[in-house]
């Protein structure tokens, strides 16, 4: 075969229905785009606590040559347990029990290299191929992708930006293994209520399903608000599976440090593919990980307050009476909100236009599984000056964009 490409450069087909990420792909037109104010990534501006990286420089420190690793101090620089290290996995413990009243009891826990790769292993470990998950559109769209790399089917059902429990008890077939939920909801912002939630759990359990559910944004709720992990249900350790990060509240996106709460019969295959794919995450970060969890969740929520005058500053920009845009559901939790506008335009086409023409930047709504112009902003990295103009520039390059 010459001239081309050989079969054995070719990427498999399954491939081809895999959604390219649209992170990078709003990334490259923001690099294109010198000045351009980002709405777009789900982080946040703060950085660890200070004692994550006095611990990090404890464990890179702590082994010189020649010294023998004890109980107390492991060699760092070894393969560690797969689940994840005896200490972290017991300060994971404590922090699920002070912050989200999650018992362990009838789970066991894994450590991974942030909680994308949890949901990954989750699904490699459910899928036979053909097998189906429950997506609630909209959804988050590394759930998706990863659930067709497994070999799966991602059914996504309209049941409401808040899913209606009996729209997704209509999905479910022979083929159905999970629901997957999240919440505080990415790319939505809204918290799904504690009825909602036992509704979804409790359906799982009598289906003989999984109920999934991502609660990585679980620190972030405004106005009273309080997200409800179904983790916590008495009796839901066999039926749920909690996937949770350091990412987001402790501003460790980089570091790659979460896990997954499941039921204790999933761990021998769960370990087949940490194995595989990560042997364990790496150990000097888990130990700076204990460091984290050991500052508490008021070290969080205290920068997450910061975040509720982002909102608001968000609301009122937006609550332009006769707007040709709208707000899909009332953001109560997570940093974001999902906005539909009334244009002939595909939200792809939307999202390229405001980051050409307007230098403000939002993610494609197409991305989590909605039909029409929808975008989602995210307000979690920029100050209040810089916010401002952002939302100026969205504001009228939505104007423009739906004046044609």
């Amino acid at each position: 075969m010459s001239g081309g490409a050989s079969l054995g450069a070719t990427a498999a087909q399954r491939l081809a229905a895999v959604q390219t990420p649209v992170i990078p792909v709003m990334g490259a037109l923001i690099r294109d785009t010198p000045g351009t104010l980002s709405l777009g990534q789900g982080m946040v501006s703060w950085g660890p606590p200070p004692a994550v990286q006095a611990a990090l420089g404890d464990a890179l420190l702590r082994d010189p040559p020649g010294t023998a690793p004890t109980r107390s101090h492991p060699d760092l620089n070894a393969y560690g347990p797969v689940e994840g290290e005896p200490e972290l996995r017991a300060a994971i413990a404590r922090h699920l029990r002070r912050e989200h009243t999650i018992d362990l009891g009838g789970s066991a826990l894994l450590v991974t290299a942030g909680s994308n790769m949890a949901f990954n292993a989750v699904v490699q470990v459910l899928c036979d191929p053909g097998d189906e998950l429950i997506l609630a559109v909209p959804y988050y769209f590394n759930h998706a992708m990863a659930i067709q790399l497994a070999g799966g089917v991602p059914v996504a059902v309209p049941a409401g930006v808040v899913p209606d429990p009996e729209r997704l008890a209509a999905a479910i077939t022979p083929r159905t293994r999970a629901i997957v939920t999240v919440s505080p909801n990415n790319p939505s912002g809204a918290v799904l209520s504690r009825a909602v939630l036992e509704a979804i759990n409790r359906l799982c359990a009598e289906r003989g399903l999984l109920h999934l559910h991502d609660e990585a944004y679980a620190l972030f709720g405004y106005g009273g608000v309080q997200p409800w992990s179904p983790a916590s249900q008495p009796g839901s350790g066999a039926h749920t599976v909690s996937f949770g990060s350091l990412s987001k509240s402790h501003g460790m996106a980089g570091w790659r440090l979460g896990w997954a709460v499941v039921p204790e019969a999933l761990m021998p295959a769960l370990a087949k593919v940490q194995d595989t794919v990560l042997i364990c995450a790496p150990r000097p970060v888990q130990h700076a990980a204990v460091a984290a969890l050991e500052v508490g969740g008021d070290w969080c929520r205290e920068r997450i307050a910061g975040l509720a005058d982002r909102r608001r500053q968000v609301l009122e920009a937006l609550a332009i009476p006769g707007a040709p845009w709208r707000l899909m559901v009332q953001p109560e939790g997570a940093f974001y909100a999902l906005l539909e506008l009334q244009a002939p335009l595909t939200a792809d086409t939307a999202m390229e236009r405001l980051i050409r023409e307007h230098r403000v930047a939002l993610v494609s709504g197409g991305s989590f599984g909605l039909a029409g112009c929808c975008l989602r902003l995210s307000y979690g990295m920029l100050g209040p000056a810089d916010l401002a103009e952002a939302l100026v520039r969205l504001t009228r390059g939505l104007e423009q964009l739906a004046a044609g």
